[in-house]
């Protein structure tokens, strides 16, 4: 169920608001354009800057809006457990697909602190759970043994895998076993990881060009591995771009550049330098985009 291109959704904001009439037409956007899924209300949904009803609202509407066409995967993770189960309830109650859960940023659970974690979070109800491990925002790094023990758990089904550790997607089929949905985190690594076994990407990019990111995602899945490094060429300088100051804040950018979204962020993130601008313009005129 859960493979391909999938968007990390940004939320749209309006004068500081949450502005849901463009999340609906985004959802649209994305169903049209061929994404293979949403994940709304992860980082680049900018979850630490959002309020909890905000944060459940989000979730609420990118449901409805896409009304079971493709899965939606909601951002559902905290350093706090207790938080965490709460989050993950309101996704399984307003019919979310699964939840992707970020490992404990901050306070730096042990690999054992960890596995209590996610376990008091998959007791708590019946909704499948994808493991984010992003160590570079976390601080901690869910080595592959963990993540063993965890995917014995019935609904503990994939990760979503942001260390850039190509080796990472063989090791995790070793203990986790090779149907373990393994899903990559980072776009400029998404074609080496899929080839090592991975089924996709949960991406950033997809949110400037989610029709590129399909055509390539479908591409690999497909063994084509030629037709994927044509996408490859086109798309990488947009991938490293974006990234030049917070992803989110590139990507919105971009989207208000193709007129879906404006470029709003909260703050601590700002308004992107001209020379990133700059940056983001090329690479989407190189990609056939504008």
């Amino acid at each position: 169920m859960f493979k391909g291109s999938l968007p990390a959704l940004v939320t749209p904001f309006k004068d500081g608001e949450l502005d849901l009439d463009t999340l609906k037409k985004l959802v649209e956007w994305h169903i049209d354009q061929g994404s293979h899924g949403l994940v709304p209300v992860g980082t680049t949904g900018e979850s630490p800057t959002v309020s909890h009803a905000e944060h459940m609202t989000v979730i609420t509407e990118v449901v409805k809006a896409a009304k079971g066409r493709i899965p939606i995967i909601a951002g559902a993770g905290s350093n706090s457990t207790a938080e965490g189960v709460r989050l993950i309830q309101h996704a399984a109650e307003t019919g979310a697909d699964a939840a992707l859960v970020v490992t404990p940023y901050y306070n730096k659970p042990t690999q054992r602190g960890m596995i209590a974690h996610y376990r008091a979070l998959h007791d708590a109800c019946e909704l499948p759970i994808v493991i984010y491990n992003i160590p570079g925002r976390s601080v901690i790094d869910m080595i592959p043994e963990t993540m063993g023990e965890l995917a014995k758990l019935p609904r503990i089904v994939g990760v979503k895998d942001a260390t850039g550790k190509l080796e990472r997607v063989s090791m995790q089929r070793a203990t986790c076993g090779a149907d373990f949905i393994q899903l990559s985190g980072e776009d400029a690594t998404a074609l080496g990881f899929n080839a090592h076994g991975g089924v996709g990407c949960i991406s950033v990019t997809a949110n400037v060009a989610p029709k590129l990111c399909a055509e390539f995602q479908e591409a690999t899945l497909a063994g084509d591995y030629a037709k994927a490094l044509s996408y490859q060429d086109k798309l990488m300088p947009l991938h490293m771009a974006i990234f030049l100051e917070p992803g989110v804040a590139g990507a919105k950018y971009a989207m208000s550049k193709l007129g879906v979204c404006s470029a709003e962020v909260r703050l601590p993130l700002t308004e992107l330098l001209p020379e990133t601008k700059a940056a983001i313009d090329a690479a989407m005129a190189h990609a056939g985009l504008i």
